[in-house]
């Protein structure tokens, strides 16, 4: 502890929020509220993991909505990208380079690579804007005499709410010449209806609304939420991760305005 600021990994992502979601779960389960709480501390969210919230819904009653507490300086997300993650292959013949010989992979790699980099879903929304295509990581060859007969990348896929990423993997297998083998389909993006009971307090409340490009424990939940809670994504994974104490007294009068009293 520094001068208001509380040090360490975890802290603001998304160690603020387990304090903060669970100070406010007291403070709202003090009176009769229209709805049931129920506060879950969950597991393995940077890998979606089957031991995290995925493993817990099955345990659980009927829900009707969700918070996810990530760091978005207490603006509310009504919306996320989806993630998708694609192996992709293109393969050709070997051949020695000297000669006039051999199919080279890499070369039939480069135009699917460009249509990655180049093509436009055409579905767009307010708050994720188009669906994002990046090539993160490539491979190939053997030794630099040998034309190689296969070329490996890998495809980050950043979805937004109007394609289902099994949509997206149908589309794109049509467009490329390559073998695409999705990592997972399960990451969906999602997004909440602007007129639900709690964006509307939002709303009214003053917060901004906004679409997150990011991915968290939201992908996994088959029910409406929001993704909101104390800090600053930019801190979040870096040696000097922190959070302010006054971030996090600030977001519990915020989550409590949100919450206490609402009709759900």
């Amino acid at each position: 502890m520094d001068n208001g600021r509380l040090y360490g990994i975890g802290s603001n992502d998304a160690g603020a929020s387990v304090v903060t979601l669970l100070q406010v779960f007291f403070i709202l389960t003090q009176k009769r509220q229209s709805y049931n709480i129920i506060y879950a501390a969950a597991a393995e969210e940077e890998i979606s993991g089957e031991k995290g919230i995925s493993g817990l819904i099955g345990e659980l009653p009927k829900i009707d909505f969700a918070v996810v507490g990530e760091p978005t300086e207490m603006q509310l997300a009504v919306a996320e990208k989806g993630l998708m993650v694609l192996d992709c292959v293109a393969y050709g013949k070997a051949g020695h380079a000297a000669r006039n010989e051999g199919e080279n992979a890499i070369y039939k790699a480069l135009d699917d690579i460009a249509w990655f980099r180049d093509y436009i879903f055409p579905k767009q929304t307010e708050f994720l804007g188009p669906v994002k295509m990046s090539v993160t990581q490539i491979n190939a060859g053997t030794q630099h005499n040998v034309v190689p007969d296969q070329c490996s990348f890998v495809v980050d896929v950043r979805s937004n709410e109007m394609y289902q990423n099994e949509e997206l993997l149908d589309l794109i297998k049509q467009k490329v010449n390559c073998t695409v083998t999705p990592r997972s389909t399960r990451l969906s993006s999602t997004a909440t209806p602007l007129d639900h009971p709690v964006v509307e307090k939002g709303k009214q409340l003053g917060l901004k609304l906004f679409g997150s490009p990011t991915l968290s424990d939201q992908a996994l939940l088959p029910f409406p939420s929001i993704k909101i809670g104390p800090g600053d994504s930019a801190r979040s994974h870096t040696a000097n991760e922190y959070i302010l104490i006054k971030e996090i007294e600030e977001a519990i009068d915020v989550y409590v305005g949100l919450f206490d009293g609402i009709d759900l």
